[in-house]
């Protein structure tokens, strides 16, 4: 190989590999192809009937030989027989062996595609398992993938595998609730693990192994029903969301407070600003507050000072459509009041103590 010249992958050179026995068997049947045609002439011209010929022909190529059709009689008539039988044959021979090297190469390049995404696997360490490549899963990878963090895909679907790989992302295909799985995706080694199928019992279900198998996980769940947040925080899940509580949320906040909504998710540099901020583990939000909250009634000095550094208002939006940015720290928080905070991720339970015992933090 030429000094600079880049050196194929070995999945390329295998491909090479693969593409030479395709074109070894399309020549081979060309080539046979042309033998039956020429033997069933040959035989038709000494007076053969066109079926017979073929008949004669196909019963020699395939070495069936279950009799002449008519008494292969005269030089001639033996000539082209023992040709037929040594071409055809050979043709037979030849096709048969690329089909063996063909399936071969092909179960060849499987098992070293598998072992060289486990390869990959085994240098990762601190990564993120991605559980299932739904929508939601789908979104979360094209997220991590941005951000340059390292992960794995377990899905069972072969479809939705198909798409994760044309995606240039890492996955393995298997079962999610099994420790198997989760051990061939480098769980003891992980740092995170994310379920996010659409299945309760089985996110119930993964949460439990990935817990007992690493308890210094940190595990995000999935929840569709309200009434599963409660199991998956009990089987050992960190925080656990809801998509239906987070679409809900969203659009209440495009009905409420349309100004900051737009502000906060309608361009692509505010995304960006949101992603940034997520890396040091910050995130920003619109809460409305809600009537007989914590903090109605109150001052944005005073809520601050409630909150201990969990969060801080960095504006406020009235319900007669004014709005502060940033608010004076003696500006008092009302009822049905918008207010835009930017926070830790860890701190529901103060958003549940000062603005309603009912908030469930909204993924951003």
């Amino acid at each position: 190989m030429a000094r600079g010249a880049p050196s194929r992958p070995g999945s390329q050179r295998l491909g090479d590999l693969l593409a030479s026995p395709l074109r070894n068997l399309m020549g081979g049947i060309a080539y046979q192809l042309a033998v039956i045609a020429a033997g069933t002439a040959a035989y038709a011209a000494h007076g053969w009937s066109a079926g017979d010929s073929l008949y004669m022909v196909i019963t020699t190529v395939f070495t069936v030989g279950y009799g002449e059709v008519h008494p292969v009689a005269g030089a001639s008539l033996r000539a082209i027989t023992m040709a037929l039988i040594v071409f055809g044959c050979t043709g037979m021979i030849f096709i048969t062996g690329v089909l063996v090297q063909l399936f071969t190469l092909s179960q060849l390049q499987q098992v070293l595609k598998g072992k060289r995404v486990q390869s990959q696997i085994d240098r990762l360490s601190g990564h993120v398992i991605v559980c299932g490549f739904g929508r939601l899963g789908e979104k979360l990878a094209r997220e991590l993938k941005a951000g340059q963090a390292g992960f794995v895909v377990i899905e069972h679907a072969e479809a939705r595998l198909s798409e994760a790989a044309e995606a240039g992302y890492l996955c393995l295909h298997g079962d999610a609730t099994t420790e198997e799985a989760l051990e061939t995706a480098g769980i003891r080694r992980a740092a995170w693990v994310a379920t996010v199928l659409p299945d309760d019992a089985a996110n119930v279900f993964i949460t439990l192994s990935a817990r007992s198998l690493n308890p210094q996980l940190t595990i995000i769940a999935r929840g569709e029903a309200p009434s599963t947040e409660s199991k998956l925080l009990q089987a050992g899940a960190n925080r656990v969301i809801l998509p239906t509580h987070i679409g809900a949320e969203r659009i209440a906040e495009l009905i409420l407070y349309p100004q900051s909504a737009i502000q906060l998710h309608g361009s692509q540099g505010e995304e960006d600003f949101a992603r940034e901020l997520r890396r040091f583990g910050l995130d920003i939000e619109v809460v409305a507050v809600a009537e007989g909250s914590g903090c109605v009634g109150r001052t944005v000095q005073a809520i601050e000072q409630e909150a201990a550094g969990a969060f801080m208002i960095v504006a406020l939006n009235r319900r007669d459509g004014s709005s502060a940015t940033p608010p004076e720290p003696s500006a008092v928080v009302n009822a049905g009041d918008g207010v835009v905070l930017m926070g830790h991720a860890g701190r529901s339970q103060v958003m549940a103590r000062l603005f309603r015992t009912n908030w469930r933090r909204a993924a951003r």
